[in-house]
């Protein structure tokens, strides 16, 4: 991210470049080249990469540049190259891949997946930048690379699986992991993250509903334990601790526990609750208290 920063700041003359390096065209080659590089996929529909795209670009000097088109600058380009792998995809896709979220996506997902700006995809295809909106009439690209250019070596092992076999469990951890992602990125994307982690919470719900797997309600409260933790994520530790209280002690699987005691140890630290925290210290075990550690930092 350093170095990236230093890249953006410092823009310089683009006549070094030599040609325009061409976008992917299958999206599903863009998302095994993203799988292995620990990149997010930069996904445009092909139609709306004919047109010129002005951005705007982040001088040295404290200014903004106007580049006359994202497409043909070899030096934007580079950029995207380093940090995404960029894909455009052509209209005769779009039935195909609108079949497959169009009865479980919500409105504002379904509107960015039509429209012509930049969408900005996990390696499974799935929208981060749903909520994103620019208010400029030129996306300033440089900003836009600092917040989306995401190292997702984090969660490579969830990728694999969850390519080897979609089920409930390879479903779950996914969501799980991008929960715990949120923590790292900046605090302008981490509701998009959350949201992404929704999308597969819904399909871990779905195998449960099908009662495809056993111990349903046992998986159900991993799922809304789960739910509980975004919220901690969002420093919310007040609606943390309410959901907590709503739990029946009398329902709470063994193997819960230490995640319960997880949101309650991290929630009252949120609330600089020091004493009450410390109730919940020693039933915590040396990756949840860094976890824990993780999450204060995030939101401080």
């Amino acid at each position: 991210m350093k170095k990236l920063i230093v890249v953006l700041i410092f823009f310089v003359s683009i006549s070094g470049f030599s040609q325009i390096r061409e976008w992917n065209t299958s999206l599903e080659a863009a998302k095994r080249l993203a799988t292995i590089q620990d990149k997010m996929v930069l996904m445009m529909w092909e139609e709306s990469t004919l047109i010129p795209m002005p951005v705007i670009i982040n001088a040295d000097n404290g200014k903004k540049v106007l580049i006359e088109d994202l497409f043909t600058n070899e030096y934007v380009n580079e950029l995207i190259w380093e940090y995404f792998i960029p894909v455009k995809v052509s209209e005769s896709n779009y039935s195909e891949l609108f079949d497959e979220i169009k009865n479980d996506r919500n409105a504002d997902y379904i509107n960015k997946f039509n429209d012509d700006t930049i969408k900005v995809l996990d390696v499974n295809g799935n929208i981060l930048n749903v909520e994103t909106v620019y208010s400029d009439n030129y996306l300033n690209i440089s900003d836009f690379i600092l917040k989306y250019a995401l190292n997702t070596s984090l969660l490579k092992g969830e990728y694999l699986a969850y390519r080897k076999k979609r089920s409930f469990y390879s479903a779950f951890r996914l969501g799980a992991g991008y929960i715990d992602m949120a923590t790292f990125v900046l605090p302008k994307v981490r509701q998009e993250m959350i949201n992404l982690s929704d999308i597969y919470f819904q399909e871990a719900q779905t195998y449960l509903d099908q009662d495809s797997i056993g111990k349903s309600e046992l998986y159900q409260q991993k799922i809304n334990l789960q739910k509980i933790k975004q919220q901690l994520v969002l420093n919310r530790p007040r609606k943390v601790l309410r959901q907590l209280k709503r739990i029946d002690p009398y329902t709470i699987d063994s193997t819960d526990e230490p995640e319960i005691a997880f949101l309650y140890f991290t929630a009252h630290l949120l609330l600089n609750d020091e004493k009450s925290a410390s109730e919940w210290r020693s039933k915590l075990s040396l990756v949840n208290l860094k976890r824990a550690s993780q999450i204060i930092t995030s939101n401080q």
